[in-house]
């Protein structure tokens, strides 16, 4: 192996330790309770980089990133600094108190780390605009599991039955936890037109909190249409939801790379998305484009891909699976950063 791994936790394994361990690399747990570094957290992070005596060592996210400095200035110095940043910032009043500091904190240490990498670009401006080292920002975008994420017309088929939705039903999905910033009031009130006008339209909507139990959801859609919206709430079988799915819909007016939509155009969906984060970026032109906030242009967008002819639907559902097989795909990704690393022990990036 080219590369030898070692994980640092700061807190507990969490969901994916176990996952990690499978694959043969070995994972260390700090066991910081959330938010308070302790004087014995720190010493077992340093002691753990001593004896990992680490080439490079990579923090992830603002806390993994001030760690990583940390470690790497008191325990590892010869190593090289990398920071990932997986998280847009529009609003510092958005975060808590505790990440509002340490996001700070990674502005004032910017400049240490080799690289910072953002996984998009409206991240990237959104930070160095806040004031973090412009000389050092690189963008590589997050993968997607294209073998994952796959068209299948036998699951679709499984999945229209479970659920029982006609065959002939032009089947609308949505895929987001329920929170202010996914905006789902703003698809809500475009699905309604649309189900007004049309009688063989569907939504599918699943994510946390997306239930039909949620008043909150049920008051944007007239009580006659009701029977046609599906709320699933979390589930943990999305590749075979897209599957069953003729057109898919982000309606957030707040992102930084938003996977569900790489992930529906993996699956061969087209997808009708607002102008936020990397999502245009994305998309290209294998889908629609729409102003956040603005319910009429969805509507809009979405009863454009309504519209078009089988043959008109297939070409995009083609281009949509293969812009994100050739831009996006794990192994694309995979290879950029390995193309990172290449060059840090050749001594290319300063």
């Amino acid at each position: 192996m080219r590369f030898h791994n070692h994980v640092i936790s700061l807190m507990d394994e969490g969901t994916y330790g176990e996952k990690i361990r499978e694959l043969g690399v070995p994972i260390t747990s700090i066991g910081m309770k959330r938010g308070v570094p302790t004087l014995l957290s720190c010493n077992k992070l340093l002691k753990t980089v001593k004896e990992a005596v680490p080439d490079i060592i990579q923090g992830w996210m603002y806390h993994g990133n001030f760690a990583a400095y940390f470690a790497q200035r008191y325990a590892a110095s010869k190593s090289h600094l990398l920071w990932n940043i997986r998280h847009s910032l529009y609003d510092l009043s958005y975060e808590k108190g505790t990440t509002r500091f340490v996001i700070k904190t990674n502005r004032f240490f910017s400049a240490k780390p080799i690289r910072i990498l953002y996984n998009s670009r409206i991240s990237r401006r959104q930070h160095e605009d806040f004031g973090f080292s412009s000389k050092r920002g690189m963008v590589i975008p997050n993968g997607i599991d294209v073998e994952k994420f796959v068209p299948c017309p036998e699951k679709a088929r499984l999945v229209r039955t479970q659920l029982a939705i006609p065959d002939n039903a032009f089947v609308i999905g949505h895929v987001a936890r329920f929170h202010p910033m996914k905006d789902h009031h703003l698809f809500l009130r475009s699905a309604a037109k649309l189900a007004k006008k049309y009688n063989n339209i569907y939504f599918l909507l699943c994510g946390r909190n997306v239930v039909p139990e949620n008043m909150k959801l049920l008051s944007a859609i007239p009580q006659s249409l009701c029977q046609r919206f599906i709320f699933l709430g979390e589930r943990h079988d999305i590749p075979e939801l897209f599957c069953a799915m003729d057109c898919f819909s982000s309606s957030s007016y707040g992102e930084g790379f938003p996977n569900v939509v790489g992930e529906a155009m993996a699956s061969g969906i087209p997808c009708v998305v607002t102008n936020v984060g990397d999502s245009a970026y994305i998309v290209g032109d294998a889908g629609i484009v729409v102003p956040p906030r603005d319910s009429l242009a969805l509507a809009a967008g979405l009863e454009k891909i309504f519209l078009m002819t089988d043959d008109e639907r297939k070409q995009l559902q083609k281009k949509a699976r293969a812009r994100i097989v050739e831009r996006f795909s794990l192994s694309a990704i995979v290879k950029q950063y390995i193309d990172i690393y290449e060059s840090i022990f050749q001594g290319q990036l300063g």
